[in-house]
């Protein structure tokens, strides 16, 4: 999946350096994004689990639908070559391409974020980080600073998810003000 994807975002983007392509690569053969189109083939149902899966919703996990997706791709190129399983691979992956590269996934929000900052002349951002609920159900919101002003919070389960949400909204809000 990887090479497959990676040889068609070089033939998309042959200007962008490995240090744009690797993030974008990641994001659209990451384990959500294949779970996503594991999904869109119905995969789960095809699934031999145990009960124990069975019961605690195996057939939707992330990780075996994106396990499984990468096994047909196996099983594709084992008995079809290199030709078709590329086609298949591709046409499967159209929508997480375009996707990912509409969202800017060739840099995670906090690096789009700082770049942008130092592009414009700001100071780097900092993040504002609060959380809340139990212990085992806890969430985060997180506000970006940049030359002491505040942005949108975002939300998000974890820090990390938090600050990246926070990262986007900001970026998405100084790259509106430049139209």
């Amino acid at each position: 999946m990887g090479l497959l994807i990676t040889e068609a975002l070089f033939a998309r983007y042959p200007d962008l350096d490995e240090s744009k392509l690797s993030p974008l690569r990641s994001s659209v053969v990451s384990t959500r994004a294949l779970a996503t189109i594991a999904r869109e083939l119905e995969l789960g149902q095809y699934l031999r689990i145990g009960k124990g899966e069975e019961a605690t919703g195996g057939r939707d996990k992330n990780s075996l639908l994106a396990d499984s997706l990468e096994a047909l791709v196996g099983a594709i190129y084992i008995e079809h070559g290199y030709t078709e399983t590329a086609a298949a691979v591709l046409r499967w992956c159209e929508s997480a391409l375009e996707a990912a590269t509409a969202e800017g996934a060739t840099l995670d929000g906090k690096t789009a974020l700082q770049e942008l900052a130092a592009a414009r002349g700001l100071t780097p951002p900092e993040y504002e980080v609060t959380q809340s609920g139990p212990d085992h159900d806890k969430s985060f919101s997180a506000v970006a600073i940049l030359s002491g002003e505040r942005f949108a919070a975002g939300e998000g389960k974890s820090k990390r998810e938090a600050e990246q949400v926070a990262a986007k909204l900001a970026y998405d809000a100084l790259l509106q003000r430049s139209l």
